[in-house]
């Protein structure tokens, strides 16, 4: 089981920059697991963001958000980061990172692929 705390989040005008954090703690090798970001906002499902390989090699973006997200991971201090740019009003969610089961398919954008999740952070962005 991998414990998985985000930061970052916040109020933000529409246009505007924020990079979310997500710290990784577990007795497995952080590189040696891909992680992935996904987002909710109240009444609707759980979506998927992005996801990224363990070495960093491989990264899958939802089609919607590819130009404007972008993420990245410092195997070196167990963190995949989420840098949001151009934000939308309609960007606000909640923000979280999470671990696949092994080999799992980054291009799935499966949520029932993804088993360890954090708490979640607030992003709001403000029009």
């Amino acid at each position: 089981q991998v414990q998985l705390v985000e930061s970052g989040g916040g109020l933000v005008q529409a246009g505007g920059s924020l990079r979310l954090s997500c710290a990784a703690s577990s007795r497995r090798t952080f590189s040696t697991y891909a992680m992935g970001w996904f987002r909710q906002t109240p009444g609707k499902e759980r979506e998927f963001v992005a996801a990224i390989s363990g070495s960093g090699s491989t990264i899958h973006y939802a089609k919607s958000l590819k130009g404007r997200f972008t993420i990245f991971r410092d195997n070196a201090r167990n963190t995949v980061y989420l840098q949001m740019d151009s934000l939308k009003p309609e960007d606000t969610a909640v923000y979280y990172c999470a671990v696949p089961r092994p080999y799992t398919v980054l291009d799935r954008e499966n949520l029932s692929d993804y088993v360890d999740w954090g708490q979640g952070t607030q992003v709001t962005v403000s029009s």
